[in-house]
């Protein structure tokens, strides 16, 4: 049977490799739709949970997970021998910056050569992760290459970059469109079927090298337009203007206006990473890419400037920051999810901890500071609970996320100090001078 014809049948098995904040909801989705799908990731503790009918992210409830492996239809291993039982073969594996703000692709290259010894003719191979254009063709089709098989041929390889947006009620991973490049026509056929067969609607493109740049410029178009935003809050933070009123009427321009809110710094997998994926890719070609590369030193610069602030309003108090006790409200980089993932936070508990300051944090989502790549030395730190008692020895809060779940009503009642960083005090009734703006 033809490859792409499994899939218009059902009859094709899903592999999804890398069972993270993408790849659950994807494993979950080929579930759903009826296919055979079996989950690969190196964490066996993450498998463990899938064949227990589990969730181990917090916005994707158990019941998901229970009822996709009930079907009989949910499979999870660390056994990559079984990449010969699939007919297609999603990757979801990191694609982090290295200390050099370079392109990370450990994760990639191991995974591809994880699965190399046991791909067979008529397999599809997607890569979802963020990179640069040319990632596909240069490190996915010369390996496969390398062992033999042939893109278009022998097996299928596309790209296929993820969309997901953890926490968003609107948006699932189904009802997103997907965009789908092919290294050859063969394979955007292949490809185009696999995800049709899940999706709500397909978007092909006539190369891998676009759909990797279309990712990158959906994350570098809010990148800048967060960079720009950030940069006005400080210049209107000086006038002594607030931002957040400027933005509110700005919006009510019915055209040629789109909101983007300032905030402590950058987080999530994609938006802080993936311009410096576009930047590095562009010096091969000659090209300095400076309006991407001042966005991002804006960007990064931002949890310094949340930092100074909180510096100054503790110094009106006759208090500097060694030895102050300062709460940080929201380790999540976004309202309402667990995903600590590059958040700003962390940048900001390093900041007050090399100026001496008693660091804790509250984060209802987040009750135990989980292992990073980057801030290892916060790894089980535990979420303050939250009690009278614990918020009036804080000498300063700094609301670094915005979480439906906090009682601003009670923090405004306990605090003595508040830096808030999203405009989240905007509508609870406060005393004068609680309130610091960052």
């Amino acid at each position: 049977m033809k490859t792409a014809d499994k899939f218009k049948s059902k009859e094709g098995v899903v592999g999804v490799v890398g069972l993270g904040y993408v790849g659950l909801p994807l494993v979950l989705a080929y579930a759903n739709a009826g296919f055979r799908a079996i989950g690969f990731d190196i964490d066996p503790s993450k498998a463990e949970a899938l064949l227990a009918g589990r969730s181990y992210i917090k916005h994707i409830p158990n019941e998901q997970v229970a009822a996709a492996k009930a079907s009989g239809k949910l499979d999870a291993t660390t056994d990559f021998a079984r990449v010969a039982e699939c007919d297609a073969l999603i990757l979801c594996v990191p694609t982090p910056l290295d200390a050099h703000f370079e392109p990370d692709l450990s994760y990639v290259v191991g995974t591809i050569e994880s699965i190399v010894p046991h791909l067979h003719p008529g397999q599809i191979i997607s890569l979802e992760s963020t990179t640069y254009p040319g990632t596909t063709d240069e490190e996915l089709v010369t390996r496969l290459e390398a062992a033999g098989l042939t893109a278009g041929e022998s097996v299928f390889v596309v790209y296929s970059p993820e969309r997901e947006d953890p926490g968003n009620a609107q948006f699932a991973a189904t009802n997103i469109p997907k965009v789908v490049g092919g290294v050859t026509p063969a394979c955007l056929e292949a490809g185009v079927a696999l995800y049709e067969a899940a999706f709500d609607k397909i978007v092909p493109v006539s190369s891998c090298k676009v759909a990797e740049l279309t990712k990158l410029l959906e994350n570098i178009y809010r990148a800048v337009n967060i960079g720009l935003v950030n940069e006005l809050k400080v210049a209107a933070d000086r006038m002594d203007i607030d931002i957040w009123e400027v933005i509110r009427a700005a919006s009510t321009k019915p055209f040629g206006f789109n909101a983007f809110y300032p905030g402590p710094g950058l987080g999530g997998h994609c938006i802080p990473i993936d311009p410096f994926y576009l930047t590095w890719k562009a010096r091969e070609y000659g090209v300095h890419t400076r309006f991407i590369e001042l966005a991002g030193e804006v960007n990064r610069g931002m949890p310094d400037y949340v930092i100074h602030r909180t510096m100054e309003a503790l110094n009106e108090r006759g208090k500097s920051v060694k030895g102050s006790r300062i709460l940080l409200m929201g380790l999540a980089y976004k309202p309402n999810v667990d995903d600590m993932r590059e958040s700003p936070t962390f940048a900001l508990m390093d900041g007050f901890k090399r100026l001496g300051a008693e660091i804790t944090y509250h984060d209802p989502h987040v009750p135990v500071v989980g292992p990073t790549r980057e801030h290892m030395d916060w790894a089980g730190m535990e979420s303050l609970p939250w009690t009278e008692e614990n918020l009036r020895v804080q000498d300063c809060v700094v609301i670094a996320t915005k979480h439906d779940a906090f009682n601003l009503e009670e923090l405004a009642a306990w605090s003595d100090l508040i830096v808030d960083t999203r405009n989240a005090m905007a509508e609870t009734q406060t005393r004068e001078g609680l309130v610091v703006k960052a």
